[in-house]
């Protein structure tokens, strides 16, 4: 019963994404036609209007014009490469999950080469627009070029697992990549959505909540579908056992200090912080609370492996406070930025951040762990035989 329930829950998140990214596709591609060409369709700002107000569209068109006239061109490529990419997605995943190998090969080869020329022209436009320009202001442009930068690592770790045969880490870091790059119409979502909460707010202001916990729930969201495809209980390079007590009860702590210095920095700032700390705050509870439960139903059954990468990543979720808190810092002396723009960078840039060393930290033991297989004596290496690839069930 456990197991039909999981499967059913995974087939509804799949095709949760699968329609998200599939109603997002054209969006992407027909974003910017209208600063390119004014009055030209535009399904995204439709929708918009017709969701919030006509007055919030003209706003916020209004606002992104300047940033976006100089890098147009590169903005354009990234768009309509970005909504090839949410269609180049699902059939990724589904072609593993069915294991259609050859489709799955020629749809990660074309999703690799389109995730570097799409990043490409987000690189040009940061480049040439420097971040307190940058529509949303400094902190906005600081979480983009994170996410970029992120997205491009992610994919590069995901080609090179897959050449160096571990099936399993090929699998983690496509959805990591793929994770970052729904930041995107998660982002359309709450500009239709949050208005209604927050009656008034203009866009540029929904952006600075939203990106307080996007990153959090995008990489939660890859960790989840990742567990779910690999129903292994143990890894053969990976023993267990590398995440003792003390070091969670450190991360708890450092993270506890985190948190009470970006709550006071944030409650500082009147009506404004406390909607951005609240904003912080919720998703970031819940998913600690949903990491510490996955930890403990591992251990319960004895899921060595599932248990140690629930713990890594819950380490690491633990410590994104207190790295928002550093880089907030950073952000504010070396950079010159305000201190609600700072926190805002620092409180935005954490948990993705930390979801990507995670995944380094997995990399780095499973790989340390093939090469000591490889270098024991033949009977023993014989005996640990390389995984096989990672069972893909939904």
């Amino acid at each position: 019963m456990a197991r039909a329930t999981g499967v059913r829950w995974g087939r509804v998140a799949a095709v949760a994404v699968t329609v998200t990214c599939l109603g997002y596709a054209p969006i992407a591609m027909t974003e910017l036609w209208p600063y390119a060409r004014p009055g030209a369709p535009a399904f995204g700002e439709w929708l918009l209007g017709r969701s919030v107000s006509p007055e919030y569209v003209a706003a916020a068109v209004r606002d992104r014009t300047g940033p976006y006239t100089h890098s147009l061109v590169p903005l354009v490529v990234h768009s309509v490469l970005g909504g090839l990419l949410m269609l180049l997605g699902p059939v990724q995943l589904l072609s593993a999950v069915r294991r259609r190998i050859r489709l799955h090969r020629a749809a990660g080869i074309a999703y690799a080469a389109v995730v570097y020329v799409s990043m490409g022209g987000a690189a040009v436009y940061l480049a040439r627009t420097p971040p307190e320009r940058a529509f949303s202001g400094a902190a906005f442009w600081i979480v983009l070029a994170t996410i970029l930068v992120g997205t491009v690592f992610a994919v590069t770790f995901g080609v090179l697992t897959a050449v160096t045969g571990l099936p399993d880490l090929h699998q983690r870091w496509m959805l990591l990549s793929y994770g970052y790059l729904m930041t995107a119409p998660l982002l359309r979502i709450e500009w239709g959505a949050l208005p209604a909460l927050y009656p008034g707010l203009s866009l540029q202001d929904v952006n600075r909540v939203a990106i307080m916990h996007l990153g959090a729930l995008v990489v939660l969201g890859a960790l989840l579908a990742s567990r779910a495809l690999d129903r292994r209980t143990a890894h053969p390079f990976v023993p267990g056992g590398r995440s003792p007590a003390p070091v969670l009860i450190g991360a708890h702590l450092v993270g506890a200090a985190g948190l009470v210095w970006l709550g006071r920095g944030f409650l500082e700032h009147g009506t404004e912080g406390r909607r951005l700390l609240l904003a912080y705050l919720v998703p970031y509870g819940v998913i600690l609370v949903l990491l510490h439960l996955r930890a403990l139903r591992a251990a319960r059954r004895g899921a060595v492996w599932p248990r140690e990468e629930w713990r890594t990543h819950l380490v690491a979720q633990c410590l994104a406070p207190a790295l928002s808190v550093g880089t907030a810092v950073v952000c504010e002396r070396a950079a010159g930025l305000d201190p609600l723009t700072a926190l805002v960078a620092g409180a935005g840039i954490g948990a993705g951040f930390l979801a990507f060393a995670a995944h380094a930290v997995l990399t780095l033991r499973v790989l340390y762990g093939r090469e000591t297989v490889r270098r024991r004596p033949a009977a023993p290496a014989a005996a640990a035989a390389a995984p096989s690839p990672a069972p893909h069930t939904l």
